[in-house]
């Protein structure tokens, strides 16, 4: 590093490619913990497309395997709360598996949406929902949320329909148009999410 590096800080081609090249930590978030849900399978498709890209690390993450405690009604000395909390430290974008229940999200993802707090902040996320009306009504109710948690949700939103994207409500079996809407949101939360790890 030459002395107007030094002066003004510039740091070299060299010290800088290790931070270029480390690629982005992006969960899959399943939204649903009863018993005969969907959004395993969702959330299967959701890897599948993600990981052919090469753009970043994707992972399934199941709040199911976490056994979260109602916030606030115990000690918060869980096992599963810090497991929660390291998992999405270690993450620098997400993807919310969202089903429609009530006109809202399930009580599930709020429980593990409030389990947690700055682990949230200055990270993007992408919204891939379902149910009688594409899952649109817990979707907008989860951009509130996330808000308030200082998560960026990208435009782009894939809805799926119980009607025409589930055999019998049950078999998931998505239309084709799908395939573009996904990877046009993983556009978003890829570019979101790196500008946002400048800011942690």
């Amino acid at each position: 590093m030459g002395f107007l590096d030094k002066l003004f800080g510039k740091s070299t081609k060299e010290e800088e490619e290790p931070m270029i090249n480390e690629k982005l930590k992006i969960g899959i978030i399943l939204g649903s913990t009863r018993q005969g849900r969907v959004s395993p399978q969702v959330g299967e498709w959701v890897y599948g497309i993600a990981n052919k890209r090469g753009d970043a690390e994707y992972e399934i993450v199941d709040i199911a395997d976490f056994n979260l405690p109602f916030v606030f009604t115990t000690a918060g000395d869980e096992p599963g709360l810090k497991s929660w909390s390291e998992k999405l430290t270690n993450l620098d974008g997400f993807v919310f598996i969202a089903a429609e229940y009530n006109h809202s999200i399930t009580g599930a993802l709020k429980n593990a949406l409030d389990s947690a707090r700055d682990e949230w902040n200055n990270k993007a996320a992408g919204i891939v929902s379902y149910g009688s009306t594409g899952g649109a009504r817990a979707a907008e109710h989860l951009r509130g949320i996330c808000g308030e948690l200082q998560i960026a949700d990208v435009r782009v939103h894939p809805t799926l329909s119980l009607f025409t994207d589930f055999e019998n409500g049950t078999d998931f079996k998505p239309a084709d148009l799908h395939l573009n809407n996904v990877n046009a949101m993983l556009d978003q939360v890829i570019a979101w999410s790196g500008a946002l790890k400048t800011l942690r």
